[in-house]
C-alpha cells in the first residue's frame, strides 16, 4: 500500500492545476513545493500573461486554447478570484512576418472571430500605437491577459479543499519509479505513490536528466513604465494586449490593468542569456531598460515615459519552442510536463486537466502528439 495515489512534484502554474484536477477526481494527492506557496522564484510570476486563440506557434493549439478559456471562467467561479480578463489583442508586424501571418493561418482554420486591419484602421482603432505604412495588424476580441499569481493562489485553494496534501518549503531531491510504484525523497522525507506528475519548470534539467529532451533555461525581464500623454489611454477598456514584430525583435505588452500607478507591462520575446535557477543575475541593468524603452518607444509614443520597475524570470523552452506533456519514455508511472516558457502559461488549466487524465485514464482525448518527447530522439537519430 503505497501513501499516496500520486505524488505532484512543483506547484507552480501545471503543478498546481494538475494537483487540483486530480485531488478532484478523488486521488490521494501528495503535491511538493521548494517555496513558498505563489512564490516569484521561477516562472509563475509578473502579474500578467497573455492570452489568445489565433495561435501563430501552430493551429494544433486552438483546442486546447478554447478549452482553457472554458476552464478560466470555471476556476474563477469555483474560487471566486479574478484571473482571466479580456480585453482584446493585437498582433502586429509585416504581411509575412510569423506572428501575423501563423496567427491569420490559425484564425481563418478554426474560424476564429478576428479583424485584419491595415496601418491606418491601426492607428484609428488604437490611438497610442504607430505602426510603419506596411505594417499590417490581427485583433481577436477573445484575446486578453491572465493573472499567474491569482491562478496558482486559486488552484492550490481548490486542490486543498479538494483533499490534496501540500508540502510548502521543501525541496526534492530525488525520485525513483519501478513496477511497484514511485518513490520521492525530499529534504525532509520519503513519500511513495502509485504514480508521479513532474512540472518542474527551470528545474527540468537536474529532475528530468533521463528524459531526452535538450530543455534550455535562460533569464528573461519583464519591465513597467508609466506613459507619457493621458495614461486613461491604456487601461484595459480602451488598450488590449499585443504583440509587434519588428526590427528583429517580437515586443509584446499589456494594458495598465493594476491601475495607472502600476503602469504598462512589455517585454521581449526570446532576449534573455542562458542560465540556471542558481545563477540567475536578478539585477536589471540599465543599458536594458534602455533598449526596450528605445524599441517602444519607436511605434507606442508614449512609451517608455518613467521607468517604474522590472522584475527577472525564468524561461524554460525546447529547441521547437512546443512543450513536453507525456509519460516518462523510461518510467511508465512517471508523467511530465515542462518546456512551457514562452506561451505556455494561458494553456495552464487545460495541461491541469491533460495531466489528470494521462494519471487516472492512461491517456486523453486533448491532441497533445505535438508535444510528444519522442520527437527529440528521432532528431538525434537523423
Amino acid at each position: 500500500m503505497t501513501g499516496y495515489d500520486t505524488i505532484v512534484i512543483g506547484l507552480g502554474g501545471m503543478g498546481s492545476a494538475a494537483a487540483y484536477r486530480l485531488a478532484q477526481r478523488g486521488q490521494r494527492v501528495l503535491g511538493i513545493e521548494q517555496y513558498a506557496p505563489v512564490h516569484n522564484r521561477g516562472s509563475s510570476h509578473g502579474g500578467s500573461r497573455i492570452t489568445r486563440q489565433a495561435y501563430f506557434e501552430d493551429p494544433a493549439y486552438v483546442p486546447l486554447m478554447l478549452r482553457a478559456h472554458e476552464l478560466w471562467d470555471e476556476i474563477e467561479a469555483d474560487s471566486g478570484r479574478r484571473i482571466f480578463r479580456r480585453c482584446g489583442g493585437v498582433t502586429i508586424g509585416k504581411p509575412d512576418s510569423v506572428p501575423f501571418s501563423g496567427s491569420l493561418r490559425s484564425a481563418r482554420q478554426w474560424n476564429l472571430p478576428h479583424e485584419v486591419l491595415d496601418a491606418d484602421r491601426l492607428r484609428e482603432r488604437l490611438p497610442t500605437m504607430r505602426p510603419a505604412d506596411d505594417d499590417v495588424a490581427l485583433y481577436e476580441q477573445n484575446a486578453g491577459f491572465v493573472v499567474p499569481e491569482a491562478s496558482v493562489a486559486a488552484h492550490l485553494h481548490l486542490a486543498k479543499r479538494a483533499g490534496a496534501d501540500l508540502h510548502y518549503e521543501e525541496q526534492v531531491v530525488t525520485w525513483t519509479s519501478d513496477s511497484s510504484g514511485v518513490r520521492v525523497g525530499t529534504t525532509q522525507n520519503y513519500y511513495t505513490a502509485d504514480q508521479l506528475v513532474i512540472c518542474p519548470g527551470a528545474w527540468a534539467p537536474s529532475l528530468l536528466s533521463g528524459l531526452g529532451v535538450p530543455l534550455r533555461v535562460q533569464r528573461r525581464v519583464q519591465y513597467w513604465f508609466a506613459p507619457g500623454g493621458d495614461p486613461a489611454e491604456f487601461l484595459p477598456e480602451r488598450h488590449p494586449v499585443f504583440l509587434w514584430s519588428g526590427a528583429g525583435k517580437l515586443l509584446y505588452g499589456f494594458p495598465a490593468h493594476n491601475g495607472l500607478g502600476e503602469g504598462v507591462k512589455i517585454a521581449f520575446f526570446g532576449e534573455g542569456g542562458d542560465c540556471t535557477p542558481e545563477d540567475i543575475d536578478r539585477r536589471v541593468h540599465a543599458h536594458e531598460i534602455a533598449e526596450i524603452g528605445a524599441h517602444a518607444g519607436a511605434r507606442i509614443p508614449a512609451l517608455p515615459g518613467r521607468f517604474l520597475r522590472a522584475v527577472t524570470c525564468l524561461y524554460t523552452s525546447t529547441p521547437d519552442e512546443h512543450f513536453v506533456i507525456s509519460r516518462h519514455p523510461s518510467a511508465e508511472r512517471v508523467v511530465v510536463a515542462c518546456g512551457f516558457s514562452g506561451h505556455g502559461f494561458k494553456f495552464t488549466p487545460v495541461v491541469g486537466e491533460v495531466l489528470a487524465d494521462l494519471v487516472t485514464e492512461g491517456g486523453t482525448a486533448h491532441p497533445i502528439s505535438l508535444f510528444d518527447p519522442a520527437r527529440f530522439r528521432h532528431e538525434e537519430c537523423a
